[in-house]
């Protein structure tokens, strides 16, 4: 195998997989940067990825090719609406917002196989006839080199979620908005003597957080396992959660780390292509992306500093 093509079928496999943790990391960066944790972003994936399925499946007679861009809306739309459950308890009820995120994951994955279970009387869905298909950039690919790397054999959902990094980081960093998020995550008390309204702010971070969450699992689902089963989003949601961690709550360092972990994710499929990669057992590419999760958070989350006010309830009047 040339180089070249051997480069294209490892960037290729890291971006399919790195797709997913990009839009769940960003959604954890709105949630984070306003103050909140989430550790359910795991839940949201699963939810997104169950809502994406069922949709397509329900759907597809109706809609036709245009059935996966609907199925990605509605999962959007049913994700943010779960993350409420976070967001009123532990922004109204000030609960602990770690163990309200571990809820939110079992309560997700609890729904979505017992709706499965009743409605297709089975462990697993039935797949889709309607996936979300590779395809290359018209004009784009046919640029010697580069073209075989970034515009051949792509999703539209990657080149969706590099392009949403940017935008989002606009968003953070150079509007109003993101001004007044942050605000709300570094010292709410100055926020709200500002007039900010520290819990809608929140609100609004973490219901973002749950329709970007639902958009990785729909992506993940409609692209790769193409059903939906106990085992579609095994650790993503945890990865995800990491690399907005190792990229330093800032949404292009979030970029950058959830492809670092798209590519732990991809060796399983591209080793055997890779030389000295050929010969290692495969259960030791199966599980690299955790230790390489491990290892990036070991060696860099000292180096980290997380939003002053992150994982701290607000009760306005306190000082």
């Amino acid at each position: 195998m040339e180089i070249i093509e051997l480069i294209s079928r490892i960037l290729g496999a890291s971006v399919v997989f790195a797709t997913p943790l990009i839009f769940t990391a960003l959604g954890g960066v709105f949630s984070e940067r306003s103050g909140v944790i989430n550790i359910g972003l795991e839940g949201l994936m699963i939810m997104g990825a169950f809502v994406a399925i069922v949709s397509n499946l329900t759907f597809y007679s109706v809609f036709g090719s245009a059935t996966p861009i609907v199925s990605l809306l509605i999962a959007m739309v049913v994700s943010a609406i779960f993350a409420l459950v976070h967001a009123v308890a532990s922004i109204t009820f000030r609960a602990d917002q770690v163990v309200s995120g571990v809820a939110i994951n079992f309560l997700a994955l609890g729904i979505g196989l017992f709706l499965t279970k009743q409605w297709y009387d089975k462990g697993q869905t039935d797949f889709i006839e309607s996936p979300i298909y590779s395809s290359n950039v018209p004009l784009l690919n046919k640029i010697p080199i580069l073209g075989d790397m970034f515009f051949t054999g792509w999703y539209w959902t990657s080149y969706l979620a590099i392009a949403l990094a940017f935008l989002v980081w606009f968003i953070i960093f150079k509007t109003p908005f993101g001004l007044r998020l942050r605000s709300v995550g570094e010292h709410p008390m100055a926020a709200d003597t500002n007039g900010i309204n520290v819990y809608k702010m929140r609100y609004i971070g973490v219901m973002l957080s749950g329709a970007f969450g639902g958009l990785g699992g729909a992506v993940y689902a409609l692209t790769v396992t193409h059903n939906f089963s106990h085992g579609t989003i095994v650790g993503q949601g945890f990865i995800a959660l990491a690399a907005v961690i190792f990229g330093k709550w800032h949404p292009l360092g979030a970029l950058g780390a959830a492809i670092f972990f798209g590519f732990a994710q991809s060796l399983s499929i591209v080793s055997s292509d890779i030389a000295f990669l050929e010969n290692v057992p495969s259960v030791f590419m199966l599980i690299a992306p955790y230790v390489l999760t491990i290892l990036a958070l070991a060696g860099f989350i000292g180096r980290a500093e997380a939003p002053k006010s992150l994982g701290e309830a607000y009760v306005k009047g306190n000082r």
